[in-house]
């Protein structure tokens, strides 16, 4: 890694708590630059310089400048010699990348969405909860939370996602819980997925990044 490394992020943000956790697992040599608030003009124009989406984390690396969250991961990771978190072997690393595909179209959304109706909003005055969006956000991660505490449950039962290891897929769909008990996710009824995130938060990373 000759040229630095930089993260613009915010830790209130799951997807910019993805890529710390990353770099505190791997412990990596990343500044993080400090985003304090996003409806900041001055913090917003740096941040769209960057990223015309306007969106943390984005990363700079020399006259790279890399946005999306797991793609940040990735190249992280392949910075990274001797890492097992993404695994090289082209069968494992599709694995894992068919996790973190289905995590970003399938699982991410309805979880963003409770996490923002039944938390965010209140906390950023946004007004009150859209009961249309919350059961609509519960009917889709009712059909995709059995789907992964069925994988997570497989055989003897997995540990983790893929490789019987610690990898980015575990990150990646892991870290958007962290307000759970916040945007009251089912999780109690998902035995699998429960103790797959229980073991993740007893990685040191996650107090690490809390």
């Amino acid at each position: 890694m000759s040229a630095p490394l930089r993260l613009l992020m915010n830790p209130f943000s799951s997807s910019a708590r993805r890529v710390t956790f990353l770099v505190a697992h791997l412990g990596l040599d990343v500044e993080l630059d400090l985003l304090a608030d996003l409806r900041n003009p001055v913090d917003r124009a740096r941040l769209t310089a960057l990223n015309p989406n306007a969106k943390i984390p984005v990363l700079v690396h020399g006259d790279f400048v890399l946005w999306e969250s797991m793609a940040i991961m990735q190249y992280l990771a392949d910075l990274t010699p001797g890492q097992t978190v993404y695994p090289t072997a082209p069968a494992a690393r599709a694995d894992v990348n068919r996790w973190l595909f289905w995590g970003t179209q399938h699982w991410l959304p309805p979880i963003g969405v409770l996490t923002w109706e039944r938390w965010m909003k209140g906390l950023f005055g946004a007004g009150d909860p859209d009961a249309a969006a919350i059961a609509r956000a519960e009917r889709e991660l009712a059909q995709l939370t059995p789907v992964l505490d069925a994988h997570l449950g497989d055989g003897d039962g997995r540990e983790w996602l893929v490789c019987d290891a610690l990898t980015i897929a575990d990150i990646g769909l892991a870290i958007p819980l962290m307000r759970a008990e916040e945007a009251a996710l089912p999780l109690a009824d998902h035995p699998h997925v429960a103790a797959w995130l229980e073991r993740v938060k007893a990685l040191p990373a996650w107090a690490a990044t809390a």
